[in-house]
């Protein structure tokens, strides 16, 4: 009888409990946070874990066919030790290693590796790839209240002269970050006109009447360059500074890549002579960095800007920089590539977007199927590697 009070006892204790518990409701915010934690980010170098391609809802076999097509098509654009450099884009003004490596590449699943091939540790000049990475660095001056507004003209901000003339002052970031500046003038021995043969190789062009800055689209190494000075000098410290503390080591890359300035472009900043650094490498220097390197970049902008449990680079500012800007120029947002008409890579999905580089240099980032992949040294063909990427998809 005694027992069998004690066990009436400690069932009404345990009811008693339950109903004193307080309810865990699935709040938005618990419910992002739960999603968070399932998000697998891999660890500093080396350590990132690989999938099986079925593991993940890939065909392996298709999908090894679509690396092994990839491993045909070296790049017939750049060679190996650089000896075309000048005759396709005009006189050095800083270095270049004295070679590169083959074709390689990385592909990401859900943010594990499913496919590899080359040297994709090896840090090689990857040319107009570094656009992107200047576009990250705008985000995060915008991020910090740096620059107001993106609409806002550089001559606001920045007073060295660049941006006196009555055709500059017009120049806003967001021109800059779209390349349709129509800037005037002269920077580290460049012209923004391309005229010349000697200077700018291949890449020369007609003289040609400039236009209303934010209604022409151009190309032009010469106004990004002076676009990355203008950030230098809101920065008062070298942006390969910044992209490490901010971006690079947070994600942990390796400490292979560099940004290597041209050997005079220099300014001075509060007394000190600080580098800046170029959006390519058309005429040496330039973004030297691995392709797996930049696979954790094009993770961050899979994940919104987010790694693991820090929003490195705003949502916001991923959105906008990877959204169609308007009718003038190609199917661009802030210094990346689109495919929002669907015209770039048919095979696509028109949500997906790109960091571009000569040579060829790929960073292809797939939100839809939760795909990154980086190509390097190519000959170009990059949807028919998509294509069969694609159709590995379950």
């Amino acid at each position: 009888m005694l027992r069998n009070t004690i066990g009436k006892l400690a069932l009404a204790l345990s009811l008693l409990a339950c109903q004193q518990q307080p309810h865990q409701a699935h709040t938005p915010e618990t419910a992002t946070q739960a999603r968070q934690t399932a998000i697998y980010y891999p660890g500093k170098g080396d350590s990132w874990e690989r999938r099986k391609p079925e593991q993940v809802g890939l065909d392996a076999g298709k999908l090894q066919e679509a690396v092994e097509w990839a491993q045909t098509q070296e790049t017939e654009q750049v060679e190996k030790d650089f000896s075309t450099q000048e005759e396709i884009f005009g006189k050095m003004l800083g270095p270049l290693p004295a070679t590169r490596a083959s074709t390689n590449g990385i592909i990401l699943k859900d943010g594990y590796i499913v496919a590899e091939w080359g040297d994709t540790r090896q840090a090689d000049p990857t040319y107009s790839v570094a656009k992107s990475f200047l576009s990250t660095l705008l985000g995060l001056t915008i991020d910090r209240g740096m620059i107001r507004d993106i609409h806002d003209p550089v001559a606001q901000y920045v007073h060295d002269g660049g941006y006196d003339s009555e055709q500059n002052r017009q120049v806003t970031w967001e021109h800059h970050a779209r390349q349709t500046t129509e800037w005037e003038g002269e920077l580290w021995g460049k012209n923004s006109d391309f005229v010349g043969k000697a200077e700018f190789g291949r890449g020369e062009r007609k003289p040609r009447t400039l236009q209303k800055p934010g209604t022409y689209y151009e190309y032009n190494d010469t106004r990004i360059n002076r676009f990355a000075l203008s950030l230098l000098r809101l920065w008062e410290k070298p942006l390969p500074e910044v992209l490490e503390d901010e971006i690079m080591d947070p994600i942990g890359a390796s400490d292979t890549w560099r940004w290597v300035p041209y050997h005079n472009s220099k300014a001075m900043i509060n007394g000190t002579e600080m580098p800046s650094v170029s959006g390519g490498t058309r005429w040496g220097g330039g973004l030297w960095i691995s392709a797996r390197d930049e696979a954790r970049f094009g993770y961050l902008f899979l994940r919104n800007g987010r790694w693991q449990d820090k929003q490195l680079v705003s949502e916001a500012w991923v959105k906008e920089a990877t959204t169609q800007r308007g009718p003038v120029g190609p199917d661009y947002g802030y210094l990346w590539w689109l495919n929002t008409e669907g015209k770039a890579w048919p095979s696509a999905p028109t949500t997906s977007y790109a960091a571009l580089g000569a040579g060829q240099n790929t960073v292809w980032v797939d939100p839809e199927h939760d795909i990154v992949i980086v190509w390097r040294w190519h000959n170009g063909k990059q949807d028919e590697l998509f294509k069969r990427v694609l159709e590995a998809v379950k």
